[in-house]
């Protein structure tokens, strides 16, 4: 990890050495740069309000999240936790109460366990129980947790109130969590979502103490608008995280290969641009980590050359592939038929495209993905069906509309994989 010191304001986030590559785990918070105007802004919209973050997976949402938690503002105790996994309102209540404990464990004791007794029950016993024994002991705590979920979630709010310092929570894949709930118990996913909103107004924000933050790389309004249910969290305010700028991915090149006294020339910078598409920092991280190394094994000076030639690895190349599988495998999770044929169909066609394709070619491959699939539809559901693909994939961050009507892919490492492997 690097030794960083971070220098915070309003515009931006300064470092003072050379900051690590980051390739696997989100960036550490004190590496996380080009986005201090973001977070401010975050900061001022959660002092009077709640928040969904919403952003494309491996673009830095995760990292956001964990500055706000390392650096908290406006005097909040942040609580942060990742609900991917979770399947039960009562799970989420359980990893909650776990979280807060291991974050602030002598707020706990001595003021949110105060008069109740299913956590001051635990804290009596759980230095006897050990290393994970919190969580050990609060899923102990109630054999009827799944019955009872709603009362331990309305005491843990009114405590956590009751307290008096304000508390941020933030709750990582959030609309993964609903997905899961939806496929145990839509009913039971319907009371949950109708439970947190009522939690969410009353009392009305200004005059509450606690402040949700919840984000995904999952889009949460097209996600519970599938499921009929998004009137459940129209309150919330929908914060989008901004791609960085062409002036960002300069900026970044000339600090991770520069800040490594590794020359290159002028034309790299712009290079790396034109093939990332939309600039994932993911795919920043491997391109100039793969650079350097490129630089080391030659120690010459690298050139536009060696930026395709590095993007072009990195489609055949393990740790990207990883990431972009999901891409196609969430399509094939979360995209009910016909939509998940579709999907998969024009995003084929606009892989093999020079530069995108129009709307029009693509409703007419969409009737002709119908006709195979042997799917009659009148006209009007035919283009409503349509219109609807197209909104989920722009707003699940894989096409863009580029210009005229035109859409190709946000990402143009998505995109050359994409042809690679599944056009």
């Amino acid at each position: 990890m690097s030794t960083t010191i971070l220098i915070y304001n309003q515009n931006d986030m300064k470092i003072g050495s050379t900051p690590e590559f980051y390739t696997g785990a989100p960036v550490d918070p004190v590496d996380l740069r080009f986005r201090g105007a973001f977070v401010a802004n975050l900061w001022r919209t959660l002092r009077s309000g709640h928040v969904v973050l919403a952003a494309p997976r491996r673009t830095g949402k995760t990292s956001v999240m964990d500055y706000l938690r390392d650096h908290p503002e406006n005097g909040f105790r942040v609580v942060s936790i990742n609900v991917q996994d979770l399947t039960h309102p009562a799970d989420f209540f359980q990893v909650l109460l776990d979280a807060f404990h291991d974050a602030h464990p002598e707020f706990v004791r001595d003021r949110l366990a105060e008069g109740w007794g299913l956590v001051s029950g635990v804290l009596d016993r759980v230095e006897s129980i050990g290393a994970g024994g919190f969580k050990l002991a609060i899923r102990g705590s109630d054999p009827d947790w799944r019955t009872n979920w709603r009362r331990h979630g309305d005491t843990f709010l009114a405590q956590a109130r009751n307290a008096g310092d304000p508390i941020l929570f933030i709750i990582d894949e959030f609309p993964d969590m609903l997905i899961n709930l939806a496929r145990e118990d839509k009913g039971l996913l319907r009371e949950f979502l109708a439970w947190f909103r009522t939690q969410r107004q009353n009392p009305a924000p200004t005059r509450d103490s606690i402040r949700w933050l919840v984000g995904g790389s999952v889009n949460l309004a097209g996600t519970l608008d599938a499921l009929g249910l998004v009137d459940l969290i129209n309150d919330l305010e929908d914060v989008s995280l901004p791609p960085l700028t062409e002036e960002h991915i300069e900026t970044f090149v000339a600090d991770m290969l520069g800040g490594r006294s590794v020359p290159f020339d002028a034309d790299v910078p712009r290079r790396l641009i034109a093939r990332l598409g939309r600039p994932i920092p993911f795919f920043m991280q491997i391109a100039t980590r793969d650079l350097y190394r490129r630089w080391k094994r030659g120690q010459r000076r690298i050139a536009a050359t060696d930026v395709d030639a590095v993007f072009n690895e990195m489609i055949v190349g393990s740790a990207a592939r990883t990431q972009l599988q999901h891409y196609y495998s969430r399509i094939r999770q979360y995209y009910a038929e016909p939509k998940r044929s579709i999907a998969h169909a024009l995003l084929g066609q606009i892989s093999v495209s020079e530069s995108g394709l129009r709307r029009e070619t693509l409703l007419h491959e969409t009737e002709r993905a119908l006709a195979d699939l042997c799917a009659t539809l009148p006209a009007h559901q035919r283009r409503q069906l349509f219109n609807q693909l197209m909104f989920d994939l722009e707003n699940d961050f894989y096409i863009v509309e580029v210009e005229g009507g035109t859409c190709d892919f946000a990402s143009g490492v998505l995109k050359s994989w994409w042809r690679k492997y599944h056009a």
